[in-house]
């Protein structure tokens, strides 16, 4: 049931942002997008947090910046993404990129703030799938 809910949340996520019409898409974009959907139906709220910065990178360098060579921070300057997507790309960093006096992350946190990660997770999806259907096809 807790699977159900939280499928119907992302898809109702989806549904917002989607309108109607069409879309550019990454392939690898979408099939990222997949694992995101499930990490969120499991309530793996880190992985989500990671991957779903990951598809708005994918996304924006195939569909909005084909060819650029320059960082993510720097992608999100250039197409004019605003600080919380700089927020997501920075909070993504320091949990892929381990500093051992510093913890992104802790086990007391992963049992003892389910809700905050669980909103945490919320929030990079909802910014994931603005960057993910902002650029409409033909």
């Amino acid at each position: 049931m807790t699977w159900s809910d939280r499928r119907d949340w992302f898809e109702d996520q989806i549904a917002v942002h989607q309108g109607h019409g069409s879309h550019l898409l990454s392939e690898q974009a979408c099939a990222l997008m997949m694992e995101v959907q499930a990490c969120y139906c499991a309530g793996a709220w880190i992985a989500v947090v990671v991957l779903a910065f990951t598809v708005l990178d994918a996304q924006l360098l195939e569909t909005q910046a084909p060819g650029f060579e320059g960082s993510s921070a720097q992608l999100l300057r250039r197409l004019n993404f605003g600080s919380e997507y700089q927020r997501l790309r920075m909070r993504r960093n320091r949990i892929v990129h381990i500093r051992c006096d510093q913890p992104a992350i802790t086990v007391d946190q992963q049992w003892g703030s389910r809700q905050e990660l669980e909103a945490e997770a919320q929030a990079a999806v909802k910014l994931m799938l603005a960057a993910f259907f902002g650029a409409p096809g033909t």
